[in-house]
């Protein structure tokens, strides 16, 4: 699909307590490449390799565009999360993989900066986005992933509501190998109990 900016259908800011979340724009590389390069070392583990060109302004134009091409299709809401109190970036989160249909269903995927880890701030950040989910995008099932050492991780998903379904074995090449990872779900009703 070709992104047009007149087309563009980019979330509203979701605000929280501590922070709020917005849509990445071109103007937040230098805020971005500069957390993510500080905390490379923390993130490796938990993510796919990092291209060569990972922290350059080309790719992040890249990441931005694509950001929007599947904003514009209605398959996914990135955001980036900010503090209040002086609009610090601290980490992304993204609504992704959003199928239609009989499955009214998406995948919440995020990451932190290493100096925010811990700090309570990936928790602020579900509790504004699935509400956001089921109430603004209409989807009836959330899932998240995660590797089955990445305690952090665990704890935040149960923390938030999310149930543990299963084992997905070898389910995605992160830091250059295939990983089995957590399934943990939560449906619209669960949010209501």
């Amino acid at each position: 699909m070709i992104a047009l900016p007149f087309l563009k259908s980019a979330a509203p800011p979701l605000q929280g307590e501590r922070l709020y979340l917005r849509p990445p724009q071109l103007s937040d590389y230098r805020a971005w490449s500069t957390l993510r390069a500080q905390s490379r070392e923390f993130l490796s583990p938990w993510e796919p390799l990092w291209a060569a060109d990972d922290l350059e302004r080309g790719a992040f134009r890249h990441r931005i565009r694509h950001y929007d091409e599947e904003a514009a299709a209605g398959t996914a809401h990135p955001f980036f999360l900010f503090r209040n109190k002086d609009s610090r970036l601290l980490g992304g989160i993204t609504l992704g993989n959003i199928r239609r249909g009989v499955g009214q269903n998406g995948m919440i995927g995020y990451w932190i900066g290493e100096p925010f880890a811990g700090q309570g701030f990936m928790h602020e950040a579900l509790g504004l986005l699935i509400p956001y989910a089921f109430t603004k995008v209409r989807l009836h099932r959330l899932e998240a992933a995660c590797i089955p050492s990445n305690e952090r991780s665990i704890r935040l998903l149960e923390k938030a509501g999310f149930q543990r379904e299963g084992l997905l074995r070898s389910y995605l090449k992160i830091n250059g190998m295939w990983q089995d990872h957590l399934l943990f779900s939560m449906i619209e009703g669960d949010v209501r109990r």
